[in-house]
């Protein structure tokens, strides 16, 4: 099993919600994901990120076919513009 985490650190914290939203529908549309969650950061503590994305794959290349589907590549293009950084960690479980 492979855990693909991802930080969004947002230009405009009043995307959060939208973007939680968004990640959470990822789950039902593409196949190669095994579980997906999100959430939105409750304590505003410096540096801290606005969203984490945790999904969680069958094997590595379950994460690219994830990553390579259309659905996924639609949510990039979208959040790419609204965050101001990304930090991702992809460990085996």
């Amino acid at each position: 099993m492979l855990t693909h985490v991802v930080s969004f650190t947002l230009t405009d914290p009043a995307d959060a919600a939208e973007t939680k939203s968004r990640i959470e529908a990822l789950g039902p549309q593409i196949g190669a994901i095994r579980s997906i969650a999100a959430g939105i950061d409750m304590l505003g503590d410096p540096g801290a990120a606005h969203v984490v994305l945790i999904s969680t794959h069958d094997d590595v290349d379950g994460l690219r076919a994830y990553q390579d589907h259309p659905v996924h590549q639609e949510f990039g293009a979208w959040i790419r513009d609204r965050m101001s950084a990304k930090t991702v960690v992809d460990f085996e479980d």
